[in-house]
């Protein structure tokens, strides 16, 4: 099992989750977050002071799937959330060495 986080623009996540939900994808995590990349922040003015904004508001997204899923979901997410402007995110495929269902009891693949 592999554990994918997405790191999106807040905009895009009704189209990636749409598109996930079209592939079948119903259980995820979404988590409203703030970072900093290649995007470099903006600057805005209030009351008449500028100033810089190096963090800026993006969505995670968390799913776990099977193995074999991993490259179709990679490029769902990746086609669903991109702009071709800097900020568009990142994708992180991690490892998962269990998963447990706390309400049936099952175990790996079958708790997803």
């Amino acid at each position: 099992m592999k554990k994918i986080e997405a790191i999106i623009r807040p905009g895009s996540l009704d189209d990636v989750q749409a598109a996930l939900d079209r592939f079948g994808v119903s259980g995820l995590t979404v988590t409203q977050v703030i970072g900093c990349g290649n995007q470099k922040g903006h600057t805005q003015v209030y009351r008449g002071v500028e100033y810089k904004v190096y963090l800026l508001p993006k969505v995670k997204i968390e799913v776990v799937v099977k193995d074999e899923l991993v490259e179709q979901l990679l490029a769902i997410i990746t086609q669903a959330a991109r702009s071709g402007e800097v900020g568009d995110g990142k994708i992180f495929v991690y490892p998962v060495e269990q998963a447990v269902r706390i309400r049936t009891g099952q175990q790996g693949e079958a708790a997803l």
